[in-house]
């Protein structure tokens, strides 16, 4: 075995011994008697990691953007720490009110501005069965403008008008 690995073994096994007492089992500390159940503990501190988690992002986006913002606590060891009431103000402060505008069911998109006779025409052409290239050519012919302000009419905008009037 070389000799720096077996340099690190043994350093290891002194750290352990450190730790978690004797190599026997025993432990250095008091006996259990002497203390004390904790009824409650509290949170004093999340490490950067376990706010990330806690926030349900990334690692890096918690270093980027909330991290600045906030009074951390630095250890000895050169741990970061946020304290809890720190993570709880900046929450507080960016917290958004759900509108009472946004609903689930309402489609993404822009919204039709197409006058609703235009539409009744559409679907009524359509319905005598009217193809969608002759409702668009009729439609351009009439000079009804599209509802973007396009000057020609085409198929496809005649069948995205007919499946949202559908549904």
């Amino acid at each position: 075995m070389a000799a720096k690995r077996q340099r690190r073994r043994v350093e290891k096994r002194r750290r352990q011994v450190r730790r978690h007492g004797k190599r026997d089992g025993s432990s250095l500390s008091p006996p259990a008697g002497e203390f004390r159940p904790a009824e409650r503990v509290e949170r004093l501190a999340y490490t950067r990691r376990q706010a990330a988690e806690a926030l349900g992002i990334s690692l890096t986006t918690l270093d980027r953007r909330i991290v600045p913002a906030l009074t951390t606590v630095k250890t000895p060891s050169g741990m970061r720490l946020i304290p809890v009431g720190e993570l709880k103000r900046f929450l507080a402060e960016h917290a958004q009110v759900v509108s009472v505008e946004f609903s689930p069911r309402r489609r993404a998109g822009r919204r039709s501005s197409l006058p609703r006779e235009i539409v009744e025409r559409i679907q009524r052409e359509h319905a005598e069965g009217t193809s969608l290239a002759e409702i668009a050519r009729s439609l351009t012919a009439s000079g009804v403008p599209t509802s973007q302000g396009g000057r020609r009419w085409w198929p496809s905008t005649v069948r995205g008008i007919l499946a949202r009037s559908s549904g």
